[in-house]
Order: C-alpha cells, then sequence, then structure tokens
C-alpha cells in the first residue's frame, strides 16, 4: 500500500518482499517444530550464539554454540529434503542492496535487514492480518503445527518426541488426543477379515430353501456391498 504520492492508501504492485524472511522462519518452524529462538539464531556458519545448519550433512544443530542445555531439549535434528533444498538457494542468494554479490551473501538463515532476526513477532502478526486468520495464533504456533502432523501421519511417538525435542510424555499428553492419531486402529476395525457366513446363515436360514439357493447369494451380495 502507497503511503505517499497521488496513490496514497491504494494497493500497488511492488517488487519489494517485507515478509520474505517470514516465509523462510515459517518454512523451518512448519517442518521441522523448532523452538522460535533456534531458528533466529540459524546460521550457515558456526560461531558463537549460533544454531548451525550443515546443509552437507542436512543436519541442524539446534542447541546455539555456548548455551547450556535446559528443559526445552533442543537436539540435532535431520532436515528434510526439500528444506535442504531451499536452504541451499538461500544461502546462495545475495541479500538485495548495492554492492558485489560474494559481499552480500547472508550468513544467517533468517534475517532482515541483513542482520539476524531477534525476533518475527511483529511481522507474523502483518501476515496474520493480511490472511485474516486467528488472531490469537504466534510464531510458536508453528510447532504445535509439526506436532499435531506428526500424530495425524502416525509417526512413532518415541521417533516424533525426538524429532521435536521433547519427552514421549509431553507429545503424547499435549496431542495424544487428536482423533487422526486413531487412524490404525480406525481403519483395522474396517478392514478386518469378514466372516460373511456366520452373519448371514442366522439371517438366512429360516427362508433358505434347497430349490432356491440363489437367495443366500443376494443376501451375502447386498449385506457386503453395504
Amino acid at each position: 500500500m502507497r503511503h505517499r504520492g497521488p496513490d496514497k492508501g491504494k494497493k500497488m504492485p511492488t517488487g519489494k518482499y517485507p515478509l520474505r524472511h517470514l516465509a523462510r522462519f515459517i518454512l523451518l518452524g512448519l517442518y521441522t517444530g523448532t523452538r522460535a529462538g533456534a531458528i533466529a539464531s540459524a546460521s550457515w556458519k558456526q560461531g558463537a550464539g549460533r544454531s548451525f545448519v550443515d546443509l552437507d550433512a542436512g543436519r541442524f544443530h539446534r542447541l546455539a554454540e555456548g548455551k547450556r542445555k535446559t528443559n526445552k531439549r533442543q537436539p540435532v535434528v535431520r532436515l528434510p529434503d526439500h528444506i535442504v533444498a531451499h536452504m541451499r538457494r538461500w544461502q546462495r542468494t545475495p541479500r538485495p542492496g548495492k554492492g558485489p554479490p560474494e559481499e552480500r551473501m547472508p550468513e544467517y538463515v533468517v534475517e532482515w535487514q541483513g542482520k539476524p532476526v531477534a525476533s518475527v513477532k511483529t511481522a507474523f502478526a502483518s501476515a496474520m492480518e493480511l490472511a485474516e486468520l486467528d488472531e490469537s495464533a504466534s510464531p510458536h504456533t508453528l510447532r504445535h503445527t509439526a506436532a499435531t502432523w506428526l500424530m495425524m501421519e502416525g509417526v512413532d511417538l518415541w521417533k516424533a518426541a525426538g524429532f521435536l525435542g521433547m519427552t514421549v510424555k509431553v507429545h503424547e499428553g499435549v496431542y495424544g488426543h487428536h482423533p487422526d492419531f486413531q487412524g490404525e486402529p480406525a481403519n483395522a476395525l474396517k478392514n478386518r477379515r469378514r466372516k460373511p457366513v456366520s452373519l448371514v446363515k442366522p439371517l438366512v436360514r429360516p427362508n433358505y430353501t434347497p430349490d432356491a439357493p440363489e437367495r443366500l447369494d443376494v443376501f451375502y451380495t447386498t449385506i457386503s456391498s453395504r
């Protein structure tokens, strides 16, 4: 939206992308379930205070160098292949601005005006407003979404908890209520081996006659199709 000039107040096409850094943050949050602080400090280079992204190994060392471990676990996580592909592109894309491209290469995964972001709360709120979504959502919602998706896909609890950096107890207690997690037992009931004879005999036998065996076939076909 233009803020000055004859087109003030109008939405106009622009070549600027003020929320590009947020798009990167969201992708990493959704597909790794990583906490906001670790994403903000994620860097291609190892160093004090940085979470290290090792693209060669496809690993994200979420605990920043020099930071002590706490109850909020931040284990090394394997990056999804499509996120690695995105990150390789981000790593070789110069920052906007003047000067030789080699002097404008990013050091951090998520940057704002050439520096690592301290927070994306303001950008996230703007994006929520633009998308007309629930204003109660926050960057931490991405972690909840990742955990819920893992439950919906039926991923083993121990593996999912390890990927997210939480205990199995917390993962199951907070997200285990999701009905899609019950897909396996639900489908097991649906796909159980059928024994139609035990159902058909008691119902058909009273009217069954040797000269009309096709009645049994008709009834079987009827209930089997339901």
